[in-house]
């Protein structure tokens, strides 16, 4: 797939400038950058959400790590004491 080349935008331009006219060009420009603004806010706080499970997860795994050498430590001295 190529990109859009000068001439390719120009006519676009051309055409929504006939289809909406010259007045309603600068309310679609603000409808749109709120769009692509609303979008990236979300798409910001997926990606935050993400890391916060991922950090939620990798402090589990430690806690069970540090559970499971506890357990050993105790199993060991049990032993021991036999």
């Amino acid at each position: 797939m190529m990109g859009l080349g000068t001439q390719e935008i120009i006519l676009i331009l051309l055409v929504v400038l006939i289809f909406f006219g010259a007045k309603k060009i600068p309310e679609l420009a603000k409808g749109l950058g709120k769009g692509v603004s609303e979008f990236k806010k979300g798409m910001n706080d997926i990606q935050s959400e993400l890391q916060k499970e991922e950090s939620k997860e990798e402090e589990l795994k430690r806690k069970e790590a540090d559970l499971a050498r506890r357990e050993a430590e105790l199993n060991k001295r049990a032993e021991e004491k036999k």
